[in-house]
């Protein structure tokens, strides 16, 4: 009878006792080893029962040991040449320098959070980002919560729970995480009344479908896809005006944080100023894709309905905290003082051609040019995190000639510093939209380390 290669997997107490082990507990905490031990050796034993012969005991300790070293040292800086502005993934919107000062400050010691220093009695945490908010956006008033899923959560738990909201079929979207607009609805309390098809929705659909249960609209900008051909839709300012005539809220949730189109902006995203002019009683939005600010969500509109949101108990479970709030004031006072091109997610949109193009010429030197394989082209940019769908940025690259481009991805992702790239057509496209002047030699060094890599490749 053949032997059991799963008896070959040592066990935990065994590893632990040896002295990598005893030396990597050191640095990253016996419990932490411990545990991600117990899981490797758990994936271990998986892949044994189908006859896998197991790795070195050396082998598992360097897993092992890796991935509690990466526990403990947190979230780690990467560079971003995929051309992707808003990658979810990498943290969606990079902040400006004043916003990282703000937190910096906040976090260093105590501040005014919540009390108001003239007067010495409490004060609300988000007061002055609400403000800047409803000034940039001429809202009535605003409220700033955690994300813009909470946003609309704590919207629709206030307004219409136990009550009908209408939804065109076309915008029941999904955003990142599974997350789906009919399941944020149910958690809410409110009844989702699906009107229209998925491509075509008219004013009457919205009409025969409203009764003496409807609470309010709602209007759900599909900001990660588009819907072309045979398609219709109905405007804001049409279900801004049924929505009057019945009396109702009109709600409608933008997602990509513009909050106004007060400078030249490609594509067709609506704008929160746009979307209130419209009729809109309530907008929510995000705070860390286009507005270019920490992870939050932005409700503005009507202040007697931003005073029943304030009042329900969500809200409270909602709320940011003091760095997201240090940083998003940061942010909107670029915004309030038109200087948008300190805020990096509008810098790289506005990026000009010949500034790219320089930028991927002085990379390919670096790398060392046609001689190393590293030859500058056209690309294209996207936007992504859930805004402008569709819509493509021109920009410039470096293409990298490499034997196994899945493979030098993969280590360039694991390298220091982690590069994180696009391999399109077999080969490895570097967007330099996306990667600052000063990253720039950091970015040549690690493509120059994973190349070597290759050669030894190649000599084994």
């Amino acid at each position: 009878m053949a032997e059991d290669v799963r008896r070959k997997v040592p066990s935990v107490d065994t590893l632990l006792r040896s002295e990598p082990a005893q030396r990597a507990s050191a640095t990253v905490g016996r419990a932490l080893l411990k545990r991600t031990l117990v899981a490797t050796l758990s994936e271990l034993r998986a892949t044994a029962a189908d006859g896998t012969t197991p790795p070195s005991d050396d082998e598992i300790l360097t897993v092992a040991i890796g991935r509690a070293a990466d526990t403990v040292f947190g979230l780690t800086p990467v560079i971003n040449a995929t051309g992707v502005l808003l990658h979810t993934n990498l943290g969606r919107a990079p902040l400006a320098g004043s916003a990282i000062r703000a937190i910096t400050r906040t976090a260093s010691g105590y501040s005014d959070l919540e009390i108001d220093r003239i007067s010495g009695v409490r004060g609300r945490r988000s007061s002055r980002a609400e403000l800047l908010l409803a000034s940039l956006t001429d809202a009535e008033d605003a409220l700033v919560v955690n994300n813009c899923a909470a946003a609309v959560v704590l919207v629709l738990a206030a307004l219409a729970k136990g009550r009908s909201v209408l939804v065109s079929r076309g915008e029941l979207i999904e955003i990142g995480g599974e997350f789906r607009i009919p399941d944020i609805m149910k958690a809410s309390g409110a009844r989702l009344v699906e009107v229209g098809t998925t491509n075509r929705t008219r004013l009457a659909d919205y009409r025969n479908a409203l009764d003496d249960r409807s609470a309010a609209i709602l209007k759900v900008h599909p900001s990660n896809y588009r819907v072309v051909g045979f398609t219709a839709e109905v405007s804001a300012k049409e279900l801004g005006t049924l929505a009057r005539k019945r009396g109702i809220p009109f709600l409608y949730d933008v997602g990509s944080g513009l909050l106004d189109h007060e400078r030249s902006f490609p594509g067709d995203e609506p704008s929160v100023r746009g979307a209130l002019a419209d009729g809109a009683d309530l907008v929510t939005c995000s705070a860390d894709k286009l507005l270019g600010g920490p992870q939050a969500g932005c409700i503005l509109g009507r202040a007697d309905l931003i005073r029943r949101l304030r009042a329900h108990p969500l809200a409270r479970a909602m709320r940011v905290d003091k760095l997201q709030i240090a940083a998003l004031e940061a942010t909107l006072r670029l915004h309030a003082t038109g200087r948008h091109d300190e805020v990096p997610v509008h810098a790289m949109m506005h990026a000009g051609d010949e500034l790219l193009a320089k930028r991927a010429h002085r990379l390919s030197r670096s790398i060392g040019g046609d001689l190393e394989g590293a030859h500058v082209v056209r690309c294209e940019s996207v936007v992504g995190g859930g805004s402008l769908p569709g819509l493509s940025l021109p920009s410039w690259g470096v293409r990298v000639k490499a034997p196994d481009p899945p493979a030098f991805a993969s280590r360039l992702r694991s390298g220091s510093p982690a590069v994180f790239c696009r391999v399109e057509d077999g080969n490895v496209v570097l967007d330099v939209r996306t990667v600052t002047d000063e990253q720039l030699h950091d970015l040549a060094r690690a493509v120059l380390y994973a190349l070597e890599g290759d050669d030894l490749d190649d000599e084994g």
